[in-house]
């Protein structure tokens, strides 16, 4: 399930950045709450029968341990999470769509999320309870969506009657669980959009792998309700898979922590080398390296401050991924320079390349908060490989550096392939 990134909090209810939130944001926070509020109050007016309560025990008995367990491996997440965020909760939740009724549904929704504020999010400050409470409204309306659409099609008096599922009980069920991820995808990627700027409208739906993570939570889902409607203590055993793939998302993002540069999001100076080096060992034409060094970089920190120079960081990192062709290899190389790998190109291509780059970066228009303008200007050092026959990588690179240096006496914001 995915949280957003409204942020503040404190102590005091009038303290609370909550009501600094803009206008819009935080009546559709209020509003979700309310609204959530709402749907439990009617759901409640239909008491579960007795079978029920024993489901739902079962069901807690197998989603607690899990969270519980893997609280410090959701705690290190989400300090490296980007937005949205993408929790393992919906396998436990989407299970409830299927096997509970919607007040007891809500009533886990409410107990998984209290234990995760108390476990995780209450040790972040810039996660206050108003965040938690939010997160669970939108997951709770999510199921509501959910449930309605099982009620609808006749799926849960199909299931909690004990027959045998068909195909038709298979689509519904699949239809549910893409209203789940529609109702919630739609209400945090609003709150997320008028609270942030995104780059691209597609970032408020997650990246590939997030949503991947997602059905697959959903898949595993359908599992545990069979188990659950069937065979209940054998919902105790997805335990262990859960488990299992919290450690293994954990590890995928460490992985990609030490590949990553922070500031900018591409390699950094050790992945872009390894990358680059196998990149140099399949290819069978020329490859030009180029080493791309902003102009005047420090008098940019020292003027306007280092969150600027940040901000100037990402700005030319996005105008490199989007300049070079497919299949190159771009990374942050250290302070204000970048490299460039780019197999298969000849010194018309290289310079070519090279030069686009270097009149983007100088078009870049940036301005500081106090709406100061940032100039800015770079030198692009090139060289083909092989330099020499038998060069490696590093002399390439070398090769390029002093065609960047050699660019830098010779005026700067300008291109030098070495060699030329």
């Amino acid at each position: 399930m995915r949280g957003s990134e409204v942020t503040g909090g404190g102590r005091s209810p009038s303290g609370w950045k909550l009501w600094s939130l803009p206008g819009r944001v935080l009546l559709l926070v209020l509003a979700v709450d309310l609204v959530a509020l709402g749907v439990l109050a009617v759901a409640a007016r239909t008491p579960p029968a007795p079978g029920e309560w024993v489901t739902a025990g079962w069901l807690a008995a197998a989603a607690l341990p899990h969270l519980h367990a893997s609280h410090l491996i959701e705690r290190r997440r989400r300090d490296r999470s980007g937005s949205p965020y993408v929790d393992l909760c919906s396998v436990w939740i989407f299970a409830g769509v299927l096997a509970l009724p919607l007040v007891l549904e809500l009533a886990l929704v409410a107990v998984i999320y209290a234990h995760r504020w108390l476990l995780v999010n209450r040790f972040d400050p810039v996660r206050p309870p108003h965040r938690t409470v939010f997160t669970a409204a939108t997951l709770a309306l999510a199921a509501a969506a959910a449930a309605g659409v099982l009620q609808l099609t006749g799926v849960h008096a199909h299931l909690a009657g004990g027959a045998r599922p068909g195909w038709a009980d298979l689509a519904a069920v699949v239809a549910a669980a893409a209203v789940q991820w529609v109702v919630n995808t739609a209400l945090v990627g609003t709150v997320i959009a008028w609270t942030v700027t995104v780059e691209h409208p597609r970032r408020l739906l997650g990246s590939a792998s997030d949503n991947l993570l997602e059905v697959s939570q959903l898949a595993l889902g359908v599992f545990v309700a069979a188990a659950l409607l069937w065979w209940p203590p054998a919902a105790l055993l997805m335990i262990i898979p859960t488990f299992a793939l919290h450690q293994c998302v954990q590890l995928d993002q460490l992985k990609l922590a030490a590949r990553t540069d922070q500031r900018t999001g591409l390699l950094n100076a050790i992945a872009w080398h390894e990358q680059a080096e196998h990149a140099l060992g399949r290819t069978r034409g020329r490859t030009g390296v180029l080493m791309i060094d902003l102009d005047w970089f420090k008098r940019i920190n020292d003027t306007h401050g280092h969150p600027v120079g940040d901000d100037v960081l990402a700005e030319v990192a996005t105008v490199l991924t989007r300049t070079v062709r497919r299949g190159d290899t771009v990374g942050r190389y250290g302070g204000e320079e970048f490299a460039v790998l780019l197999p298969d190109v000849d010194e018309a291509e290289i310079r070519a390349i090279a030069e686009r780059i270097r009149v983007r970066i100088r078009a870049l228009r940036i301005t500081t908060p106090a709406g100061e303008p940032v100039t800015l200007s770079a030198t692009i050092g090139a060289a083909l490989h092989p330099v020499v026959p038998g060069a490696s990588l590093d002399e390439v690179i070398r090769a390029a550096d002093d065609a960047l240096y050699a660019g830098k006496k010779a005026g700067r914001d300008r291109v030098a392939v070495a060699g030329c």
